[in-house]
């Protein structure tokens, strides 16, 4: 009798078995993620590196050859790869959006938080979500409608080109920095505010000298996930930014970017072929240009957290 309530006492109960059988289910999962990511940056760095180890192009003309036209090859008998021009006109918009939509993303969040929670919440969050969940393509039909003649007629030119491209992406990345720059307000102590009043400050002392110096961390992780998104957003871009594989001499110049290239010219190159291993080596740079965004963004958040 002792033995079997002893078998009982010890056999593994009906939630333990449940609780046993989702832990494994979300090791899968996990496991599932790790693979596809590190599968993802092997065959990318396996096809990019085609271009320096198959097709014996050397990675310094690769990186600042301002040509960019694979089906030609130079005096050296190397076809020209240089991707100078899209690698400047990526950081170029991406910059230059990052720039133009931080102090309107920072005055949004502080409206949302500091000045006017009620109404801004009600107001501008619904905004805000509502210009995420808008598609990538719209941006660009809108971008191809309004933006590029807008720039045409005031600053000249054909209305394509970095100017185009940076006003589209402003407003695509707006909603994303404006949220997380509101979690970071958010996520500062109300007794920090508290303390700042009680000293005498006024509301626009305590919200600079105290609520923005505290939350600078998560908006500056705001900001460089705002330029990861732009560096990184293809279709909107290409339709206004004027696809001309050229290093760009002014804003209103057509230009090109990396995925604005890559998009264009993937479907039409066969694979294993020298045209089709170069846009693999430009997939390639801006890989390992989201996975330095995203090192930036985890040494911001860590540093953040230490000062805290």
């Amino acid at each position: 009798m002792n033995s079997k309530l002893q078998k009982q006492l010890l056999k593994r109960s009906k939630a333990a078995k449940i609780e046993r059988l989702g832990k494994g289910v979300s090791f899968l999962a996990l496991m599932l993620i790790v693979l596809t990511v590190f599968a993802i940056i092997i065959f990318v760095t396996s096809k990019g590196l085609s271009t320096f180890f198959s097709n014996h192009v050397n990675v310094i003309d690769f990186l600042t050859g301002k040509n960019w036209n694979p089906n030609v090859t130079n005096a050296k008998g190397q076809p020209e790869v240089g991707a100078l021009p899209m690698i400047t006109g990526s950081f170029v918009v991406t910059i230059l959006s990052a720039l133009l939509a931080t102090p309107f993303a920072i005055g949004t969040a502080i409206f949302m938080t500091e000045i006017s929670p009620q109404r801004g919440a009600r107001i501008l969050q619904p905004v805000t979500e509502l210009l995420v969940g808008i598609p990538s393509v719209v941006y660009g039909f809108i971008g191809l409608t309004v933006v590029v003649p807008a720039v045409r007629a005031v600053f000249g030119g054909s209305g394509f080109g970095i100017l185009s491209g940076t006003f589209v992406l402003f407003v695509m990345i707006l909603p994303t920095v404006t949220s997380m720059s509101v979690d970071a307000l958010h996520s500062v102590p109300r007794y920090y505010r508290e303390a700042a009043l009680a000293l005498g400050a006024t509301q626009w002392q305590t919200i600079y000298k105290v609520v923005l110096r505290a939350a600078t961390p998560g908006m500056l992780t705001a900001i460089v996930f705002g330029m990861a998104r732009a560096f990184g957003e293809a279709l909107a871009v290409q339709m206004v930014i004027g696809n001309a594989a050229l290093l760009p001499t002014s804003l209103v110049s057509p230009a090109s970017t990396l995925t604005s290239v890559l998009t264009t010219g993937i479907g039409n190159t066969v694979m294993g072929s020298m045209q089709n291993n170069a846009l693999w080596s430009l997939a390639l740079v801006l890989l390992i240009m989201s996975l330095i965004f995203n090192l930036i963004i985890r040494l911001i958040g860590r540093r953040g957290a230490i000062t805290k």
